[in-house]
């Protein structure tokens, strides 16, 4: 239930997100490519940007301001309500209630809306890089598999998942905390908002740092 109303919520807007940010990249760099003798690597620049950034990280802030605050919204009218202390009186768990399914299902939809839209962001580059400077999508594909590696694919996997944990688990934990009617209401949306963002971004620099600087040093 919460996968598809996180997803339906979010899933043509985080696409619409990746696919406009991967064509003005690809817009961007071809022109440079073919200057300097590379458009035979823009598929490959691309689809490394696009799957270890690009993809996961701005999908991961579109469902955050759209499905992450109707989360925070929904908890925290039930709690302004009473509807928490209801279930309270009932026996019921809220955290079994009302975090758990919101948890798994965030994890599971923002991973796989982050591998479509890693597809789709793929070849809106392809389309771009066609359109301005002629590149055969034979090469740009061949591209794409000489750098892209298995290790990527994981990582932004991986990213999905924590960042739709994240979403839930932020998003869920203001509502839940909120105080003050409706006006309370609106304040915990826009909280979570800025929260999830800022989470998000701290997570995905780690995430980065962990697998691809650690080592490193």
């Amino acid at each position: 239930m919460q996968s598809a109303t996180i997803g339906f919520d979010s899933l043509g807007i985080s696409l619409m997100i990746v696919i406009i940010a991967s064509s003005v990249i690809a817009l961007q760099v071809s022109n440079q490519f073919l200057l300097t003798g590379g458009e035979s690597y823009i598929g490959g620049f691309l689809s490394v940007a696009l799957i270890r950034e690009i993809a996961p990280g701005f999908a991961a802030l579109a469902i955050g301001a759209r499905a992450g605050t109707a989360i925070t919204a929904e908890i925290a009218n039930m709690q302004v309500t009473e509807q928490v202390d209801a279930m309270k009186v009932l026996g019921v768990n809220p955290v079994g209630y009302y975090f758990a399914p919101r948890l798994i299902g965030a994890s599971i939809t923002v991973a796989l809306i982050v591998i479509l839209a890693e597809f789709l962001g793929i070849l809106a580059g392809m389309a771009i890089s066609y359109g301005t400077i002629g590149l055969h999508p034979n090469r740009y594909i061949a591209s794409v598999w000489l750098m892209l590696t298995m290790k990527d694919l994981f990582v932004s996997i991986f990213k999905g998942f924590i960042f739709g944990g994240i979403i839930a688990i932020v998003c869920a934990t203001v509502g839940y905390n909120t105080t003050g009617g409706a006006k309370g209401v609106g304040e915990s949306t826009t909280k979570s908002a800025i929260l999830c963002t800022l989470f998000l971004l701290i997570a995905d620099l780690l995430i980065g740092f962990l697998f691809y600087m650690a080592g490193n040093i």
